[in-house]
């Protein structure tokens, strides 16, 4: 593959608050402990040695060997979930949602910047292991965002009546969908028909597809790693400390012009129960499970925390906090949308005592095949030229091909000296007549913009057959009119490509934060 990098800035794809990050402007540095340089890892490695608890290694290294029971568990998976327990052993996460057959292109993008980023840290400090792990958003209840994936331009999804959290539901009615999806799915085949519910399928394919890696998968719904947050559990729900400390850095970073995207409740945590997640409210004396008719008094609750923490799931405010609590974590791997709000929380991490992670930017890419690639050979664009909208990419090209001069700026100059000069005359003979003639002048330019929109119409129909082809690449590389890497699912490639992550593994730099262009080369 051939690689070609673009800064953030100049795909148009990410906002400023994302792009104020990466470039570390002095707003936002209240807001996070450490840039994501390897070079910061020394210091994010000392802090996590001396808050991270034995007990939690224990935990959760015993919670993953029960999670894996199922699963045929590789070497390197085996050795990563082992040396947990060893105290200089640490994690770089990312989390995403249960998506059917992966989803999106970016969960690839995800795994594999988290699995080189261990790996480069394991060079630079080698007295230290690196686990790259992915955090199953396993009680996520947002069924919507999980049940389709687009494959070869065709839009594939599951129909299911179950509710609650999606990684319990069960995958026997996904089958039929199997049947229905082309090429080779033998890894989806397995997972989905070989396991009951949807967190041991995902954690399946998942290990089938990074296991080689060592990448280790989390599922955090599980009653002994909630055990490790009821400390937590108690002082939100009883003293709503998240609330006040959130809304606080919410106000700090409006002041700074900067618009927040998480909203925090007084009660940031759902009742989880079979075939139900849904908040719990406090409402006079009682605290309500929404829409159920199930109520609780306050020796109620602290009785269900302490004997059944795994019924209380925590919401996007204090999921972050659940993973840092849970995991030896260095950094969490994340999208421009989950890095922004990450910065909302960073003190609610230091009221409960644990160590902030570095955020790091994931992987961000677009791949053009064989096919594409040849195409936009011919156009004679530049690579940034694609992330404009279509019809300015077809302005801009015919602007710069065609032998005609097809733009009045020369004209508009002309126009707008000779009405000035044509005001000032009507000052001396008369003062009402320069409004009536400012008002001539401006109709008089209007319409030379309409005559310029003519001409660059009639020359776009002599370019019909360059533009589309131009277009061709444009809906190839942006489907539906957004990033190729939020739609596509990996399979548009993998089929065709075997050693696609093999590739992607050896071409990202998890610590070179640009955005990615891949292209095939004519022996690949």
């Amino acid at each position: 593959m051939e690689l070609k990098k673009l800064s953030f800035a100049d795909t148009r794809a990410f906002s400023p608050f994302f792009l104020d990050y990466i470039e570390q402007k002095e707003a936002l540095k209240p807001f996070y402990h450490r840039f994501p340089h390897t070079e910061n890892f020394a210091g994010q490695l000392a802090d996590k040695l001396k808050a991270f608890p034995a007990e939690h290694r224990n935990i959760l290294a015993e919670v993953l060997r029960q999670q894996y029971t199922s699963v045929p568990v590789k070497q390197p998976v085996h050795q990563n979930i082992a040396s947990l327990q060893d105290s200089k052993t640490f994690t770089v996460v990312t989390g995403h949602q249960l998506n059917i057959f992966t989803g999106p292109l970016y969960f690839i993008y995800k795994i594999v910047t988290v699995i080189n980023a261990c790996r480069k840290l394991k060079n630079l400090y080698p007295e230290y292991t690196f686990v790259p792990v992915y955090w199953m958003a396993s009680e996520d209840h947002d069924y919507d965002e999980i049940k389709y994936f687009r494959l070869y331009g065709k839009k594939y999804t599951w129909q299911t009546e179950q509710t609650g959290a999606v990684g319990r539901f069960s995958t026997q009615d996904i089958k039929s969908l199997l049947q229905e999806v082309p090429g080779d799915t033998r890894i989806f085949q397995e997972a989905y028909t070989k396991n009951k519910n949807l967190s041991d399928a995902v954690r399946h394919y998942v290990n089938a597809l990074f296991g080689d890696e060592g990448l280790v998968v989390v599922d955090a719904d599980h009653a002994s790693l909630k055990s490790l947050f009821k400390p937590v559990i108690y002082q939100d729900i009883f003293d709503n400390v998240s609330r006040k400390l959130v809304d606080k850095t919410n106000e700090e970073l409006q002041q700074r012009d900067y618009y927040t995207q998480v909203y925090c409740r007084d009660i940031n945590f759902f009742y989880l129960d079979k075939n139900l997640r849904s908040r719990i409210e406090k409402s006079g004396d009682v605290w309500k499970v929404l829409d159920t008719d199930i109520t609780f008094t306050a020796n109620e609750l602290k009785k269900l925390i302490e004997e059944h923490p795994e019924r209380f799931s925590p919401n996007v405010i204090l999921r972050p906090l659940y993973q840092e609590v849970i995991l030896p974590n260095l950094a969490y791997v994340g999208g421009p949308a989950e890095v922004v709000y990450w910065l909302q929380l960073k003190s609610v991490f230091e009221h409960f005592q644990v160590p902030f992670p570095m955020l790091m930017p994931r992987n961000f890419a677009l791949i053009l095949d064989h096919t594409i690639q040849r195409k936009f050979d011919k156009t004679g664009l530049e690579l940034k030229d694609l992330f404009e909208d279509k019809n300015y990419i077809f302005n801009h090209w015919v602007l710069k091909h065609s032998p005609r001069n097809l733009t009045v700026g020369a004209e508009r100059t002309q126009i707008y000296t000779l009405f000035e000069e044509l005001k000032k005359r009507s000052d001396a003979i008369d003062k009402t007549l320069t409004a009536y003639i400012g008002a001539e002048g401006k109709r008089a330019l209007n319409s030379l913009e309409k005559i310029e929109r003519k001409l660059l119409r009639a020359e776009k129909r002599l370019h019909k057959d360059k533009l589309g082809q131009i277009e061709a690449v444009k809906d190839a590389l942006f489907p539906n009119g957004s990033l190729q890497e939020r739609t596509d699912n990996f399979l548009n490639f993998y089929q065709q490509d075997t050693n696609f992550i093999q590739r992607l593994l050896e071409q990202f730099d998890p610590f070179d934060y640009k955005f990615n262009v891949l292209s095939y080369t004519a022996d690949q």
